[in-house]
This record gives structure tokens, C-alpha cells and sequence, in this order.
């Protein structure tokens, strides 16, 4: 089991090559939702090559974040949202801790949900009963392994992502092997063109539900590597390995969602459960481990990156326990979803929207933050109150705040009555309203993102510059969570 929390990884634990983050950051995306990622895209009313070319610029763009914030785990070795402290303070961290752990949490609620859906679909299409007790089974078996896996942490994490690699990438192309006759270019390329507005609610989408769901935790794989390891090649494997299979499941989704308006309808309901009603029965059993296994690979990385965020919030207990918190907190919400909840992808686009407007603003002030520094993080500052990170400074937080309220204020989510107060900025600016042809294009999340990074270029390069110009502090004084207030 990992002992390491918080803490900074020492020298002589730090160990293998940038390309090793190859194998995590594909386990963790090579999930057939990519496919239904097909469905959702054109649900915005556009055309397959405006979906191909929202998808694979919202992907690589979204993904390229990821790699640029996983820099900052190999030059400070610790946690991502402890390396936020350093634009935060140690105690201002709090607040985006808590907004990714939220983030993780509900990710990894939805995966495992997912994952139990998909079970019952298969055994019920195969007369082995699809029911209550079945999903029931399901959850707790997905849900035990996710747990085990983050519990045990970043070891059994690696290799368990290399034989996820392995199994589901294989299993992925005989699946599109064996439905290959289901696309039918003639419909799919008769789908009628969209909207500017649309093609950018699309694009949008497409970065909260890939890069931008992973970004708050880049930083928690790569700060294992040396130091002297290359910053281009973190950057390089990490998108990478992390993009390389949706752009495949994306474009294969296109073809199948453009070519059958029933299918992209039952993929809303069920997004992998409906994958299967075009499989030859014979091929349903190895399409519910691929389909298990890619789920539990991104909630494994999720579930682990969650409690790492619950400790950075403030919670003092050891990471496995708070891993397993979160794994508790995970059942719950997927027995609501499994159980109870009539609609998954309303409510699912509203959770992506909705936190994917704060967790944007972060983005933009962490790479801002890191693209300043010219020297690597001093870790033993990351964890004291008076050092030269500060506290709880206002600057940041503000910066948050307002970027925030400017992005809910052009969001809409009128599938998620709850959510129904946001997009209150569209009307005011001229944009339309909440019913007008941009309200759809999600501009809040592009926004927060836009003002967090010049705000912090802006007015955090004096306060980077007076940080770096303090002398190192002493090594001994270090860079233990377990010893801090």
C-alpha cells in the first residue's frame, strides 16, 4: 500500500521515464463512452465533420492542459493541489481543493454507475436477468475493485492501467471490427450542418468531458518522475496517451450515431448499455469486460485523485482512508443514479457545465502561475502558512470567484431544472438570452478559463518574481502534510 500522501516524494523514490505516463493516462480514457461521446456531439445539432473537427480540437486542446499542469508535478513532486498552494497559499487552497474534489468524485459516481448499467444490459440480453439483483451484484463488485485499486495507490494503479491498456484496446477493435456494417456513410454524411453557436457548445463540451475532467489532477502521476526528467516529453506523453483513444472511439461514434437516429436517442438513456444492441450475442460477454474494465480504469485514477484533493482540503487522515471515504460517497451516488434517476444525460451535461466553469478558472490561474516561475517549486514553503506562498492571498481567490460567476453567467443547462438560475449574463450582454442562439455554446467555460490565465499574468508576476528571489528554505524543514497545522 502507498504510505505517501501529501508529502513530496523523495529523490530516491523517484523513478521511471515520461513515457511511462503513457499507460495510466490511456487506461484512464480508452473507455467505450468514448464512443457515445459520437452521440452526445451531434445531439448539438451539427454535422459529422463539425463534430469531427469540435471533438478532435476540444480533445487535444483539453488533454494538452493536462500535460502542461503534469510539469508542475515533476518539478515539485507533490500532489497537484498542493502544488496550487504556490498560487493559492497554503490555506486559500482550499477552496479549488474542494471544487476537484467535488469534480473527482462525481466523476468517478458516474463511471461506476456506468459500469453497472452496461452489466445489466448484457446479462440481460444474454436471459441471464438484467434486473435489481443483478446490478445490485454489479455495483458492489465494480465498486470493490475501484476502491481496493485507490486504496492500494499508485503501484497497483500503474500496473493495473497497463493490463486495462492492453485488454480493453484489443477488445475495443474487435468491437468496432464486428459493428463496422452498422455505418452508413450516405446518412451520416446527409446529417445537416449547424450553427456557429452550436459547433462551439459542442467544442466546449467535448473539453469539459475529456482534458478538463483531468486536469485538476495531472500533476498526481507525473510527480513521481525525476526531476531531471524532460518537460517537453511529460507534456508530450501525457497528451498523448491520454487522447489517443477517444479521437479513435470518437470518430468510430460519429459514423455509428450518424448513421442510426434510434441508437444516438438510446445512448442518452444508457450510453454504453446501448452499444450493445448492435453486437452479435456471442460477443456481448467480452464487450461487458471491455466496457468494465475501460470504466474502472478512469474511476481507479479518479477515486485515487479524490482523496489526495479531500486531504488538501483539510481532512487529516491517512490517504487511504480518505480513498476509501470517497469510495463510500461513490456507491451512494451511483445506487441514485442506478436506481432512482430517469435521465442520465441531462443531469450528466449540467454536472460537466457546471463544475467545468470553477475548475476552467483554476486552469487558466495554475498555468498561468507555473508559466512564471522560472524555478522549481520550494517545496518546504508549500506546507508552512508564513512562507513565501502565503496563506490565504486574496488576489487568486477573487480572481476565481469573479471568473466563475462571469462563466455560470454564460452557461445554460435547460436539461437540469436545477440549474436553470445560470446564463443570467446572456441576456444582459446581448447574446440573446437563455433561449437565443448562443445559449447553447457553453462561452462560460472558455471565459473562466480566458480570465484566469490573464488575470494571473497580469497581476501575480511582481508577487511570482518577489517568491523566487527569497533563498531556498532549508531541506530539513520540510515537506510533510503530516506535520503542519
Amino acid at each position: 500500500m502507498e504510505t505517501h500522501g501529501l508529502d513530496v516524494i523523495a529523490d530516491a523514490e523517484r523513478k521511471g521515464t515520461p513515457r511511462t505516463l503513457f499507460w495510466p493516462w490511456f487506461g484512464a480514457n480508452v473507455s467505450i463512452l468514448g464512443l457515445s461521446y459520437g452521440a452526445f456531439a451531434l445531439g448539438f445539432g451539427i454535422s459529422f465533420w463539425q463534430a469531427l473537427v469540435a471533438g478532435v480540437v476540444g480533445i487535444v486542446f483539453s488533454f494538452l492542459l493536462c500535460g502542461f499542469v503534469a510539469v508542475a508535478g515533476k518539478r515539485g513532486s507533490a500532489p497537484t493541489m498542493v502544488l496550487g498552494r504556490a498560487a493559492y497559499g497554503v490555506r486559500g487552497n482550499r477552496l479549488p481543493s474542494v471544487i476537484s474534489w467535488v469534480l473527482t468524485v462525481g466523476w468517478e459516481t458516474v463511471l461506476c454507475a456506468l459500469a453497472t448499467m452496461a452489466t445489466a444490459t448484457v446479462f440481460g440480453r444474454l436471459g441471464w436477468g438484467g434486473g435489481t439483483g443483478t446490478k445490485v451484484v454489479a455495483l458492489v463488485l465494480v465498486g470493490a475493485l475501484t476502491v481496493v485499486v485507490g486504496v492500494m495507490g499508485f503501484d497497483l494503479i500503474m500496473r493495473l492501467q497497463t493490463v486495462i491498456t492492453v485488454v480493453t484496446g484489443a477488445l475495443t477493435v474487435g468491437y468496432v471490427a464486428l459493428v463496422a456494417d452498422h455505418v452508413h456513410w450516405s446518412t451520416v454524411s446527409a446529417v445537416p450542418a449547424g450553427s456557429a453557436q452550436e459547433f462551439i457548445g459542442a467544442l466546449v463540451f467535448m473539453m469539459t468531458g475529456f482534458g478538463l475532467g483531468w486536469v485538476n489532477a495531472a500533476a498526481d502521476y507525473s510527480r513521481y518522475l525525476p526531476r531531471t526528467a524532460s518537460s517537453r516529453g511529460v507534456i508530450g506523453w501525457t497528451a498523448f496517451g491520454a487522447s489517443l483513444a477517444p479521437l479513435f472511439l470518437l470518430v468510430f461514434g460519429l459514423l455509428l450515431a450518424g448513421s442510426s437516429d434510434e441508437l444516438s436517442a438510446a445512448v442518452a438513456a444508457d450510453p454504453i448499455g446501448a452499444l450493445t444492441t448492435i453486437l452479435p450475442t456471442w460477443f456481448l460477454v467480452p464487450f461487458a469486460v471491455v466496457a468494465v474494465l475501460g470504466l474502472v480504469g478512469g474511476a481507479v485514477l479518479d477515486i485515487y485523485s479524490s482523496g489526495l484533493a479531500l486531504l488538501s482540503a483539510g481532512l487529516r487522515v491517512p490517504r487511504y482512508a480518505a480513498a476509501l471515504v470517497d469510495g463510500v460517497l461513490m456507491i451512494v451516488g451511483a445506487v441514485y443514479i442506478v436506481f432512482v434517476a430517469d435521465d442520465f444525460l441531462g443531469p450528466f451535461m449540467g454536472f460537466l457545465t457546471t463544475l467545468g466553469v470553477p475548475i476552467a478558472a483554476w486552469c487558466g490561474i495554475m498555468l498561468a502561475d507555473l508559466a512564471l516561475r522560472r524555478r522549481d517549486y520550494d517545496e518546504p514553503d508549500l506546507y508552512r502558512p508564513s512562507g513565501r506562498y502565503g496563506d490565504v492571498p486574496l488576489t487568486p481567490l477573487l480572481l476565481t470567484l469573479t471568473a466563475t460567476a462571469l462563466g455560470w453567467g454564460l452557461v445554460t443547462n435547460a436539461t437540469a431544472n436545477w440549474l436553470d438560475w445560470q446564463g443570467y449574463l446572456l441576456g444582459p450582454l446581448g447574446l440573446g438570452g437563455r433561449s437565443g442562439a448562443w445559449a447553447y455554446a457553453n462561452l462560460g467555460v472558455l471565459a473562466a478559463l480566458a480570465l484566469g490565465f490573464l488575470g494571473t499574468l497580469l497581476l501575480r508576476r511582481g508577487r511570482v518574481r518577489e517568491q523566487e528571489a527569497q533563498p531556498p528554505s532549508p531541506r530539513s524543514a520540510a515537506a510533510t502534510e503530516r506535520a503542519t497545522p
